[in-house]
């Protein structure tokens, strides 16, 4: 028994270390317009931008325990919408780059993952995500939510144990698409709300009051950060 957990130790590190072969060219383009049919259509993104809220919500909890903050809880609810609430001043960097972070999370880390892939790190980045969505669950106050996560940890654990490894490279190709074209369409969708006059508590409104910079200055950031993460990654992940 001894030897053979010493055995299968080095294995999977070796395993979680190791590069695996890139997908070809077409696997890598049918994930990206697969991701696209689900991001354009309305009644998709509708459910598939509960993926994004997920990443959204994390990258604000994120950055608040990397700035000192304390994490109290994570709500995600069935209109996408969500909250993360977190304890210390309620202004300062740490309160400005925890405001900030929600609505880049999803883009940077799309870039983030698609420097994995480029590097063939297909393994890592499926065990990562895995592993930040069960430190996610830990955090998230709202039976919703739980299920929520529960649901697309379940799938990356799926994938990443029992799938071969052609499965492997196309999920997470659709995986890292879906949060680069993903990632866009939300402050588009945040810019459309503020013209009509809502979304008067928004990130961007937030981050207006807590640093005496327009809101649209926040916004067009909102924009900068996921167009260059779609034209950074997308361009590692076609191989250039």
């Amino acid at each position: 028994m001894a030897s053979t957990a010493a055995t299968a130790l080095p294995d999977l590190w070796d395993r979680l270390t190791g590069t695996q072969p890139d997908p070809e060219l077409w696997v890598v383009v049918a994930t990206a317009l697969a991701a696209l049919a689900v991001v354009v259509p309305h009644t998709l993104w509708r459910v598939a931008r509960n993926a994004i809220t997920i990443a959204h919500e994390g990258g604000h909890g994120l950055v608040a325990l990397l700035t000192g903050r304390t994490l109290t809880g994570i709500q995600l609810h069935s209109d996408t919408s969500g909250l993360t609430v977190s304890r210390g001043k309620p202004y300062g960097l740490g309160m400005i780059l925890t405001a900030a972070a929600g609505y880049t999370a999803p883009p940077l880390l799309g870039l983030g993952g698609a420097a994995l892939l480029a590097a063939g790190r297909i393994t890592l980045l499926l065990w990562a995500a895995t592993a930040l969505l069960l430190a996610m669950l830990v955090m998230i106050r709202n039976a919703y939510g739980v299920l929520t996560v529960v649901l697309t940890g379940g799938t990356f654990l799926l994938v990443s144990w029992l799938a071969g490894s052609q499965v492997q490279a196309a999920f997470a190709y659709a995986v890292v698409w879906f949060l680069l074209l993903g990632g866009v369409r939300p402050a588009f969708e945040l810019q459309a709300k503020r013209s009509r006059g809502g979304a008067g508590d928004s990130d961007a409104d937030q981050l207006a009051r807590l640093t005496h910079v327009p809101a649209g200055l926040w916004l067009f950031l909102f924009h900068a950060v996921s167009l260059c993460s779609l034209m950074g990654g997308g361009r590692w992940l076609l191989g250039g």
